[in-house]
C-alpha cells in the first residue's frame, strides 16, 4: 500500500509526464514581432512551448519553424486552448520586431497564440537560454550563423520548463500534444 502511495505521488510531482524536468524560467520581459513587451508574467497559467531561431539561419531553422507551424495547427485541431508558442530570436541584433514578423508571415503562422521574441543584448540570450533552458546559444565573432539548438522546449503553466524534444527531425508531435494534455 504504502509503496502505491509513493508511485502516485511522485507521479504527481511530474504532472505524470514521462522522463520530466523542473527547470524554472527566469523572469523575462522581451519584445514580441508586434513590438508589444511579452514576459514571464504574461505566461503564468498557460502551457507553451519554446524554441530558438533566428531569420537569417540558413538550415536549421527554417524546418523547425515548419515543424512549430505544424504543431500549432494540430493544436488547434485538438482544440487546444491557453498553449501558446514562443520562439525566442538567437540573433537579437539582427531579428527587430519587424523582421520577425516577416518571417512568421513566410509560414504562414498564427500570430495569436505564438510569440516571436526579442529586444535583449546576444549576451542575454545567450545566458537566457543556457540558465533557464539548459540551452546553448553562441554567436562566432566571424559570420552570420548562430549555433543554438534544435529543440522544443514544454513549460507549465507555472514557468518550468518540463520537457524537450527535437524540434527538427522525427518531431514527436503526437507525443507532445499528449504531454501538453497531460499538464492541462
Amino acid at each position: 500500500m504504502l509503496a502505491s502511495v509513493m508511485m502516485f505521488a511522485a507521479a504527481c510531482g511530474n504532472s505524470g509526464l514521462k522522463d520530466a524536468m523542473n527547470y524554472p524560467i527566469e523572469d523575462f520581459t522581451f519584445t514580441n514581432q508586434e513590438g508589444e513587451s511579452v514576459s514571464k508574467a504574461d505566461l503564468k497559467g498557460k502551457v507553451w512551448v519554446a524554441s530558438f531561431i533566428f531569420t537569417n539561419c540558413a538550415d536549421v531553422c527554417p524546418p523547425m519553424t515548419a515543424n512549430m507551424a505544424k504543431l500549432q495547427d494540430m493544436m488547434k485541431e485538438e482544440g487546444l486552448e491557453d498553449v501558446e508558442i514562443v520562439s525566442f530570436s538567437v540573433d537579437p541584433a539582427v531579428d527587430s520586431p519587424e523582421v520577425l514578423k516577416e518571417y512568421g508571415k513566410k509560414f504562414n503562422v498564427d500570430f495569436t497564440n505564438w510569440s516571436f521574441l526579442t529586444g535583449y543584448t546576444q549576451e542575454e540570450i545567450e545566458k537566457f537560454a543556457l540558465e533557464s533552458f539548459k540551452a546553448f546559444v553562441k554567436k562566432p565573432e566571424t559570420g552570420d550563423q548562430v549555433i543554438h539548438g534544435t529543440d522544443f522546449y514544454l513549460v507549465d503553466q507555472n514557468g518550468e520548463m518540463r520537457k524537450y524534444y527535437t524540434g527538427l527531425k522525427e518531431v514527436p508531435f503526437e507525443q507532445i500534444i499528449k504531454d501538453i494534455k497531460t499538464l492541462q
